[in-house]
């Protein structure tokens, strides 16, 4: 018989108990802190302290525990970077520069006179315990995105202003290191100095070219999850080779993917879900275990280093987000949330005091090694990671709170607006994921159940197993495909031998708002090119119609090209379908480009000034030259095209040319046709 030995000596060795270990821990923080109103964040990093080798004792912080952490970190980093509003990244980058100086120089003042005048250390000492109080870990980023206000300008300002601060602070590091170990020579400067810039050139104009080339050839979501991980470790890879910290090249591996991977994406949601389940938890759980209480109460001299440090990076970085809020006119909770993500000092914080730690100046009479940094500053740095993510946590827990209280609609005007309800009639398994993508894309964050899949059979399927089989695995794909954004699809399938009125039907029934459609497949797009199914629903259906023809995944287009016909904004359903579209642009990150009539554009404007994405307007109203906007689509380029019923207010006859436009210059390229709803929608006018 097979003979296992296991130990439960500590600290534990087998990995099974080990990883069950945690795993309760990352399981029970949450739900034991929660009634605590304690954030999680900390409860993790309380554990590791706990079970760590200055605790119990019941886990090692070895190689194992290392790794993960080292991608939570990564991961943490990397998330901040593709959560980013890019267009209000843009518009807020003064802002954060702005930010970024004062979280920078003020901890850098400070700290140098802390350290010449009130702990006596050497100049080199003092500069690089104030490079420690300047940079921060976003450590509490998990909550500001739970709550949903990760988009809130005080959010921008201050990840911005983070990776201007842990650069200048990372540099600081490099540059005392050198002068310490006497590297820095003659050609120091400059090769520091073209190593950053080719290495930031690099991942934020290279990265996204990889990435779009991957996702257009790539569907399978393991391996588009796989080859997210492997950007964000060769960004931290090459910005190690570049001379900086790892999480650097994570956050700008983060910056140069945001508008590949959409909010609403399936990859998003894996992404979020892997790191904030295992990784973030590991690194947490990571930065616990590095806690040695024992040490305050054996040296007075920790102590003092230890409520020194915590007394200056706090006062300092409540000084600049003080600052910030006045020089900016922010509220209160934005500087809460803004000191909340600032204070904490965690990742750029360890890799300094542990180089500084391992960097040895010489030798005491004793034999004793003479450090950079010394074991009070390593131990006090401990204490302020504990304290400074403690305060960070609370205080961008409450502010956060505030915020989306603040920001939740009034509920008497939520019930006064129509229920968003979606409906995706699917045939074609080649583009059922596209359209299931763009449903997902055109819907409101807040609607995650109201999206209907449908496939229409004859009567005839009843008896073909095949056809059953084929369309049950029709709709699985597409309700899976949703589920991993956390929303719900109800499966409906129908027996009709008019799938026109299979599909009436259903919009009738549940109440349909809006219909995504994909354009039937022909090799060439016919004088009836929508089809005699899409035609007729047209013809008997006011609801918001998209007509959908994809040729390479939403999630790669550099811009959305939007034609808009003359009054159109007097249709009923003008704000309807702008919304629309400006939920696909937003989750895309991409550009926004509107052709109208001044009229239109006017309108347009005052509809699109809440949005950030970067957006131009083009005068265009003579549809009869039409070609004028198919010399500007480009490769990576979505034309949507705002058409309308024959007794619409904006119906044109030129609209009867589009399709042999489409047909001879477009086939390349991905379109959507837009027909708006029409005044008092009812679903069905009749049936056919």
């Amino acid at each position: 018989m097979l003979s296992l030995a296991i130990s439960y000596n500590l600290p534990l060795t087998d990995p099974v108990l080990k990883f069950l270990l945690i795993l309760i821990i990352i399981l029970s923080a949450p739900l034991l802190l929660n009634k605590l109103k304690i954030p999680h964040l900390l409860g993790l990093i309380i554990a590791g302290a706990i079970i760590g080798p200055n605790g119990l004792n019941l886990v090692l912080r070895d190689s194992s525990i290392i790794l993960s952490g080292t991608a939570g970190l990564l991961y943490i980093m990397f998330l901040a970077g593709l959560e980013i509003d890019m267009g209000d990244f843009k518009k807020n980058s003064g802002r954060s520069l702005v930010f970024g100086m004062y979280t920078f120089l003020i901890p850098m003042g400070l700290g140098i006179v802390t350290g010449l005048y009130v702990l006596n250390f050497s100049l080199e000492t003092s500069i690089l315990l104030a490079s420690m109080f300047a940079s921060h870990t976003l450590i509490a980023y998990p909550i500001i995105s739970k709550l949903g206000i990760s988009k809130d300008k005080s959010v921008s300002i201050t990840v911005g202003g983070t990776m201007i601060t842990d650069v200048l602070a990372l540099l600081v590091l490099t540059i005392i290191v050198g002068m310490a170990t006497g590297q820095i020579g003659e050609h120091f400067w400059t090769r520091l100095s073209v190593s950053v810039i080719v290495f930031t050139l690099f991942v934020i104009c290279v990265f996204p070219i990889i990435g779009r080339w991957f996702f257009k050839r790539v569907q399978d979501s393991i391996s588009q999850y796989i080859f997210v991980l492997v950007m964000v470790f060769l960004g931290a890879y090459l910005a190690e080779v570049a001379g900086l910290e790892a999480i650097i090249g994570s956050f700008l591996a983060g910056l140069a993917l945001n508008r590949l991977i959409p909010r609403t994406s399936p990859l998003m949601h894996r992404v979020e879900f892997i790191g904030n389940s295992i990784f973030i938890p590991f690194f947490l759980i990571g930065v616990g275990m590095l806690i040695d209480y024992r040490a305050f109460f054996t040296s007075f001299e920790t102590i003092k280093v230890g409520i020194v440090m915590i007394v200056v990076a706090t006062v300092a970085k409540y000084a600049a987000a003080w600052l910030t809020q006045k020089t900016f006119h922010l509220s209160p909770d934005q500087r809460r949330i803004i000191f909340g993500l600032s204070n904490a000092q965690a990742a750029a914080t360890l890799a300094a005091v542990m180089v500084g730690y391992n960097v040895i100046l010489g030798q005491t009479p004793e034999g004793q090694p003479i450090r950079l940094l010394n074991e009070s500053v390593l131990n006090g740095t401990i204490l302020m990671i504990l304290v400074t993510c403690t305060m960070a946590s609370f205080a961008a827990q409450k502010g956060a709170h505030n915020l989306a209280a603040a920001n939740t609609p009034d509920p008497e005007a939520k019930n006064n607006t129509p229920t968003e309800r979606i409906l995706i009639p699917l045939s074609n398994e080649d583009t059922a994921e596209e359209l299931v993508n763009l449903s997902l894309a055109v819907k409101s964050g807040q609607n995650r159940e109201h999206l209907y899949a449908l496939h229409v059979l004859d009567n005839q399927a009843t008896t073909d197993d095949k056809r059953l089989k084929q369309a049950r695995q029709l709709l699985e794909n597409a309700v899976l495909n949703a589920a991993a954004t956390d929303t719900r699809i109800q499966e409906l399938q129908r027996y009709d031998l008019n799938v026109t009125n299979a599909i009436l039907s259903i919009i009738l029934e549940h109440r349909i708002t809006d219909l995504v459609l994909g354009l039937h497949k022909e090799k060439g797009i016919p004088t009836s090119f929508l089809g005699r199914i899409t035609e007729g629903i047209l013809d008997h259906s006011d609801v918001n119609t998209f007509i959908y023809k994809p040729t390479q995944p939403l999630a790669t287009m550099k811009r959305h090209l939007i034609v808009v016909p003359q009054q159109a904004e007097k249709e009923a359903g003008f704000t309807s379908w702008v919304t629309r579209v400006w939920n696909v642009v937003q989750s895309t990150g991409a550009k926004a480009v509107f052709y109208g009539t001044p009229d239109s554009i006017g309108r347009l404007k005052a509809l699109s000034a809440k949005y950030t994405n970067e957006t131009e307007y083009i005068e265009f109203s003579d549809w009869n030259d039409f070609l004028i906007v198919f010399r500007d689509v480009h490769k990576d380029d979505t034309l949507w095209i705002v058409m309308s019923r024959r007794d619409g207010l904006s119906f044109d006859l030129n609209m009867n040319r589009i399709p042999g436009y489409l047909n001879k210059y477009f086939q390349a390229n991905s379109f959507i046709l837009i027909y708006p709803l029409q005044a008092n929608a009812s679903g069905n006018r009749y049936y056919i």
